[in-house]
């Protein structure tokens, strides 16, 4: 099923890494990939079946911004993180964006995240954020700052939602968390790339690789934060592969990642840093997966 997390948010600026470490096999087929952005989008809201997701999560929202550790109720959180997301400028509105998608990724469908915020014009704006994944529901009313693993199950569910252009396409996110149907796997049978980190840590990061065939129909339906947005200089002609935001591409999943599950198909665990140690793993990987398309 999909989430929306749903916990305390504090904003502040992360120390996070912008380089993009890219392979070697896009490189071959980049100008056959430059212009293409036709795709099966489908920008709709409410409830998806089992891990279908919108992904539309600024990419700003994720690089600026990161959660608090407290439980996830208005009264807990602390006055900066109030503060936020009833700011009514551009902050309030990612720190929004962020809230939506982290309770989304955390709650389950029967819990929910009010508040209310006023915009410049005294207009109050009343908020329900409801729940969808439900990685950690108790969220609600205790803390998550001495569980790891469900920090990083939650960081890799908003990584993994994160869209360069800011538009909704429905993706099948799964991992040992996420469970899929027979239908799902059917009509979503393309493995995009696979999504990872901790943004609540000391030292916040998210990394991403892409499958060494999914990442074409991936760029085809603008999902370009597995493998990195193409840009094309206007003068030179040069093409090059930008990060959304703070999140480093590692590289190719077939090459980082393995275990992969033999009934759904997405990875075990991934290399965590290979520049530090290729041999340190996480487990807590969520692997996307698009629809095959025309």
């Amino acid at each position: 099923m999909v989430l929306f997390s749903a916990r305390s948010v504090a904003v502040f600026a992360l120390p996070l890494l912008t380089a993009a470490c890219i392979g070697a096999e896009i490189d071959e087929q980049a100008e056959e990939l430059v212009g293409e952005a036709e795709g099966e989008l489908i920008a709709e809201n409410g409830q998806l079946p089992n891990a279908l997701s919108l992904n539309a999560l600024s990419l700003n929202a994720l690089s600026l911004n990161a959660l608090s550790l407290n439980a996830l109720s208005l009264n807990s959180l602390s006055t900066s993180a109030k503060s936020a997301i009833q700011n009514p400028g551009e902050t309030g509105a990612l720190s929004r964006d962020l809230l939506r998608y982290v309770v989304s990724c955390s709650l389950r469908t029967d819990q929910t995240f009010s508040f209310s915020w006023t915009d410049s014009s005294g207009v109050i704006h009343p908020e329900v954020y409801r729940g969808d994944l439900g990685y950690a529901h108790w969220w609600a009313s205790n803390g998550i700052s001495n569980d790891t693993y469900v920090q990083n199950q939650i960081s890799a569910c908003l990584a993994a939602r994160v869209n360069w252009y800011g538009i909704s396409v429905r993706i099948s996110l799964r991992n040992n968390e996420l469970a899929s149907t027979t239908a799902e796997r059917a009509e979503f049978p393309v493995r995009e790339g696979a999504f990872w980190g901790n943004l609540f840590s000391t030292t916040p990061y998210v990394g991403a690789c892409y499958d060494s065939v999914g990442y074409v129909r991936a760029r085809q339906v603008k999902r370009d934060c597995a493998a990195g947005h193409v840009e094309t200089n206007p003068t030179t002609g040069e093409v090059t592969w930008q990060p959304c935001g703070a999140m480093v591409i590692w590289g190719s999943c077939n090459q980082l990642c393995n275990g992969i599950d033999t009934n759904a198909g997405y990875f075990r665990g991934c290399v965590t840093n290979y520049f530090v140690n290729p041999y340190a793993r996480t487990d807590q990987v969520v692997t996307t997966f698009l629809t095959a398309g025309p």
